[in-house]
């Protein structure tokens, strides 16, 4: 079994935001007393990543996996712009001297519209970040603080023009349909102020319980499935007409806009991932391994490793009986599929090992018939969830 190297991406997780939202699953620590040590974390971030081009140039018996240039940088979180422009350009000059970082590379930061302060954006540009990401999730005051947003509806639109006046030209609107007793109107409203603001991408997804948060313990009234359902179609249709072409289940972007980052994600590439709770994945094209790595999710715990073998919270080698599903998780949320020569070059696996999955999702009308191509039909997509489960071993 053989496969090609794919492109290879970092991720940053930055851990603390102001407040942990009520909704949110993600390793995120809201804000106490203390403020963090926000300094002494960008020096353990660079230490995380020496040690993971020493720990997988050892495991991988030298070869130069991470010599390919890193084609796009994601600080995700928690709330990334809770750091200073300067700590982020120190970070990233520390980054391009452990990696090679493409000329081109996209470099992404997360902010949250209620954490940016004036001129910063003017500081992030100057440090190499040239893609913003704002969670603004809603444009009515209300449903921002069922969700425990906060921020407001005007700061958004400030934060947002700040950011286009300091020069940037790609910028995400993260949006949430689906809220606690929102309706199709509402829903659609919220797609409109966004595309007012015309950002270059706009990322629209569906509110969902996920376990061991506050709305899991205490549901919020949703809307129904059906409800739902005419919430997704209905935005689909008005983020289309305004210019947002669709290419994965949640994500509209204006011609050439497509992030970067999480394209490599959804086509199976490679990513190292550095920071407290990050995952990485990393394959191995002479033994034909996917290798994922996963740090320590404790920001404590994960600092007092101070670059040492603590800091890793598990590695594993993705199973030859797993792979088609870990394939399938990513590749077909994209709307326009993948080739299928991608699922032999990105696993090792030939296509024979996936037939009778493959012929069985067809039948379903979960797949177009197009055997060169793996591509979810209209059906598909409403069902993603099924289909990518019919590739469990």
């Amino acid at each position: 079994m053989s496969l090609l190297a794919p492109p290879l991406s970092l991720y940053i997780h930055m851990p603390w935001c102001v407040k942990k939202c009520p909704y949110c699953d993600f390793n995120s620590h809201g804000l106490r007393s203390e403020p963090p040590p926000y300094a002494d974390y960008i020096d353990h971030l660079l230490a995380d990543l020496d040690a993971d081009r020493v720990d997988f140039a050892a495991a991988l018996e030298g070869r130069p996996v991470i010599s390919r240039p890193v084609i796009s940088v994601f600080f995700g979180g928690g709330t990334p712009s809770l750091f200073s422009p300067e700590l982020i350009d120190r970070l990233l000059d520390g980054v391009r001297a452990r990696v090679p970082l493409a000329d081109d590379a996209e470099i992404t930061l997360e902010t949250n519209p209620g954490t940016v302060e004036h001129g910063r954006f003017d500081g992030y540009l100057a440090a190499g970040v040239n893609r913003i990401s704002f969670g603004v999730q809603s444009f009515d005051d209300d449903k921002l603080r069922r969700l425990g947003r906060i921020h407001s509806a005007g700061e958004v639109e400030a934060a947002v023009k700040s950011a286009q006046d300091a020069g940037y030209t790609n910028i995400n609107l993260d949006l949430m349909y689906a809220l606690p007793q929102q309706t199709l109107d509402g829903a659609l409203a919220d797609v409109e102020r966004a595309v007012a603001l015309a950002p270059t991408h706009i990322s629209h997804y569906q509110l969902t319980l996920e376990p061991n948060t506050v709305f899991a313990t205490n549901p919020p009234p949703l809307p129904d499935d059906d409800h739902a359902w005419a919430m997704q179609e209905a935005c689909e249709a008005r983020l289309a007409a305004a210019g947002y072409g669709q290419y994965e289940i949640s994500a509209y972007a204006q011609p050439g806009r497509r992030c970067v980052h999480n394209l490599n994600y959804w086509q199976f590439g490679d990513y190292l991932g550095i920071g407290a709770g990050a995952h990485g994945k990393l394959s191995d094209a002479a033994s034909g391994q996917v290798h994922r790595r996963w740090k320590t999710r404790g920001p404590r715990a994960y600092m007092e490793a101070a670059g040492g073998t603590a800091r890793v919270g598990g590695d594993s080698v993705v199973g030859t009986a797993e792979l088609p599903f870990e394939y399938m998780l990513n590749a077909l949320r994209l709307v326009d599929g993948v080739p299928m020569a991608e699922f032999a070059e990105r696993t090792g696996l030939p296509p024979e090992s996936i037939a009778a999955a493959l012929a069985d999702a067809r039948q379903r009308g979960w797949l177009h018939g197009d055997p060169q191509r793996l591509h979810t039909t209209a059906l598909g997509q409403r069902f993603l969830n099924d289909v990518i489960a019919s590739f469990l071993d």
